[in-house]
């Protein structure tokens, strides 16, 4: 999008009324013609700007894309998204955040992408990324911490998320699958991943990205039985831009929260009531063994504390889980 027809969004969304051509010819040194102009792209993006003799512009409908106009109007934070970056394409919101990182981007900032070509979940497997219907989204943060309690952070982006999901979309019964996923339906909604650059007693900057399917409707074909979408699970579109400014709210508070902690002591009832595992017979996948038992919670480091068929509790800090029922299996691995 131009910077003047940016601005002008930015004017528009904030008035939430008429904004008269004047007033836009005076504050962007424009001609009336020019200004028009701009009015007509935004038009041409699929805004609702009504134009009425006498009175200027007024905003009548937003698209819910995930750009910084839409976006921060509806922030309550301090600094995350302040900062915000809105690509149409990139490899990956993670790389093109971890370079804004390195160059000493502030902590909050926010990159978003309408889609990517090389967008990664965990263990390199490759997030489908189609273009105008999720949102792909990284966030820098500096944890003034030690890297020891970075493995916390996913747990509170994803109780984070989750809130903000159910905030937005109160009809979606959406769960937490330790350690990164929100599952809706038994189907994966979102993916979350979590890179940093450190030294042992010292965290140079986290990168959080995540993943939400919105909009897509249907799944693609490779994904079906395996993903689902805000859209699929409640028969409607959601505003991505409301969603993640609502996730952005939610987070900050959290992370704040969590820093002034030594763990994640405080977010464990959150995290337990809204687990999809919490009670299960699961299997967990790790590089070297697997292991099974029942799920009975969670540490305050976010391990997930399993009792196995001896009846001892162990805690397990990484692996990928499966539920061990035939019938759930089919949903959710």
């Amino acid at each position: 999008m131009h910077p003047v027809t940016s601005k002008i969004l930015h004017t528009l969304v904030s008035e939430n009324g008429f904004v008269s051509g004047g007033r836009l010819c005076r504050e962007l040194q424009m001609t009336r013609s020019a200004i028009w102009k701009h009015v007509s792209q935004l038009r041409e993006a699929g805004y609702d700007v009504e134009a009425v003799s006498g009175r200027g512009y007024r905003l009548a409908g937003l698209t819910g894309a995930p750009v910084a106009e839409e976006v921060q109007p509806f922030l309550a934070t301090e600094s995350f998204g302040r900062q915000f970056v809105h690509l149409a394409t990139t490899d990956s919101t993670n790389l093109h955040a971890r370079s804004l990182a390195r160059e000493g981007a502030p902590e909050g900032t926010v990159v978003v992408a309408e889609s990517q070509t090389g967008g990664r979940g965990r263990m390199r497997r490759p997030w489908v990324s189609p273009s105008g219907v999720n949102l792909y989204v990284s966030i820098v943060l500096r944890p003034p911490l030690p890297s020891i309690r970075v493995p916390e952070i996913p747990l509170v982006a994803a109780a984070a998320i989750h809130a903000a999901l159910v905030e937005v979309c109160p009809a979606l019964r959406a769960f937490i699958k330790w350690p990164n996923d929100i599952l809706a339906g038994g189907r994966k909604l979102c993916g979350i991943l979590c890179e940093m650059e450190s030294e042992p007693d010292c965290t140079h900057f986290v990168v959080v990205g995540f993943g939400v399917n919105v909009n897509l409707d249907p799944v693609p074909e490779e994904l079906q039985g395996i993903a689902t979408s805000v859209a699929i699970e409640t028969g409607e579109h959601g505003s991505r831009a409301r969603i993640l400014a609502a996730v952005l709210n939610r987070f900050e508070r959290l992370y704040t929260e969590w820093l002034a902690g030594e763990d994640l002591g405080f977010l464990l009832p959150v995290l337990e009531r809204n687990a999809w595992l919490q009670g299960r017979d699961v299997r967990i996948e790790q590089f070297n063994r697997i292991l099974s038992g029942k799920v009975t919670g969670l540490s305050p480091q976010g391990h997930l504390l399993l009792r196995d068929a001896d009846g001892s509790v162990i805690a397990v800090n990484s692996g990928e889980a499966h539920l061990q029922s035939i019938n759930d299996k089919t949903t959710t691995e």
